[in-house]
């Protein structure tokens, strides 16, 4: 295991191989950009099954497929990490800026894209794009723009309204952007890993990309591990490994894990579970431990959820706030809570403008299947005896 600062290395570093390094220094580390086709993006992507590293886990040569032959628009690195406990791309926006660059700018080359855009909200990582591109002759329009840290604003289409000068939220009609883009016009958007990944693709080709990780999907990961651990940070793993390695290498403490972020999934065990996508789409791993109200920290990152609703549909506007006070009435055991947060789980799903209300109500109704015991204490009216820490974050 290599450790620097709070990033650690299970086996090879690759997109963690370099940080801090000038353009000179990541070009002794990484080697030059060989410059490709799109056919040849598209190949390499089939190869090894190379999938988005944001939540969604889209192929990436589906992604590609997908657009015109001509025409295409501009190349847009999402990095809208809006999510208080994701670390890891701000991490390579701020310590490895010339591997996403690299990314983004040989596929905008490839697809004759004239524009790329960065879109970030975090001071930090914008000012270390900026000054990495006053080393760089990339023969591009590229521009970094600041963008809203809010959680629904960094869905693709809200990121995309943004970049045109509109407001920062997801439109409710569902185009994808490779038809309807920036300006309404083709366009190659993903989050920042999935371009960092790209670098190192192009320059190790499929067998040396496909040299660790999984048959189907081989590679690295990055992993942001916070909550009950000793030692938080963003880890790089090969694709497939055991959850239970890398929160041993964290010092988690025994407990359920939240796997895939607030919009993820509770695990009551971790034997067995191997880390690919899309189960890890999100790349976040959250141990709970045991001296937390597993009800109080659900209820308190709901809360946090619904302040982050766009406000533009019914499912978010009444539905999350209506799961928030069920959660609340079961947390002091009000039985009505229960069978309201039941019912209203059943309704939000598949209704919202944007698959905010759905990541939502995935989260909470896999938090009363695993912690259905210590609902159970809740509903006697003497809860379970432990305080709220805020394990989970939530209120940042």
């Amino acid at each position: 295991m290599i450790t620097l600062d709070d990033t650690r290395v299970i086996g090879e570093a690759r997109v963690l191989a370099g940080l801090d390094q000038n353009l000179q220094q990541h070009l002794l580390t990484h080697g030059p950009l060989p410059e490709l086709s799109r056919e040849d993006y598209v190949r390499l992507c089939e190869a090894v099954g190379l999938r988005g590293r944001g939540g969604a886990a889209f192929p990436v040569a589906l992604k590609l497929q997908d657009l015109p032959a001509r025409g295409v628009e501009a190349v847009v690195v999402n990095g809208s990490e809006s999510e208080p406990v994701s670390r890891k791309d701000r991490l390579l926006l701020t310590r490895a800026p010339h591997l996403v660059l690299d990314g983004a700018v040989g596929l905008a080359h490839a697809l004759r894209a004239p524009h790329v855009l960065i879109a970030v909200h975090d001071t930090a990582a914008a000012t270390s794009l900026r000054q990495a591109l006053m080393e760089r002759d990339d023969r591009l329009a590229i521009e970094v723009l600041d963008t809203p840290g809010r959680f629904v604003a960094g869905e693709a289409r809200a990121v995309l309204s943004a970049l045109e000068g509109g407001a920062a939220v997801p439109p409710g009609r569902r185009v994808l952007p490779t038809r309807k883009g920036y300006h309404q016009r083709p366009t190659f958007l993903s989050n920042v890993e999935t371009f960092a990944q790209l670098a190192v693709l192009a320059r190790l080709r499929s067998r040396g990309f496909s040299s660790t990780g999984l048959i189907s999907e081989p590679g690295t990961q990055l992993l942001t591990v916070d909550g009950a651990v000793q030692r938080p940070g963003v880890i790089e793993t090969p694709t497939g490994v055991p959850l239970t390695t890398v929160l041993e290498y964290a010092g988690a403490e025994p407990g359920p894990v939240l796997l895939g972020g607030y919009h993820g999934r509770w695990l009551a065990q971790t034997d067995g579970v191997l880390l690919q996508r899309p189960e890890v789409s999100a790349g976040i791993v959250l141990a709970l431990g045991s001296s937390t109200c597993p009800l109080g920290e659900v209820t308190r990152v709901a809360e946090w959820l619904r302040g982050q609703s766009a406000g533009q549909c019914g499912p978010c506007v009444f539905g999350l706030a209506s799961l928030v006070d069920d959660f609340a009435r079961l947390t002091i055991g009000d039985p009505q809570g229960w069978h309201d947060a039941h019912r209203h789980l059943g309704l939000i799903p598949g209704r919202g403008a944007c698959a905010h209300p759905d990541g939502t109500a995935r989260f909470l109704t896999s938090a009363l299947e695993v912690f259905d015991d210590d609902v159970q204490l809740h509903l006697t009216g003497r809860g379970c005896g432990r305080p709220v820490l805020g394990v989970l974050g939530g209120t940042r």
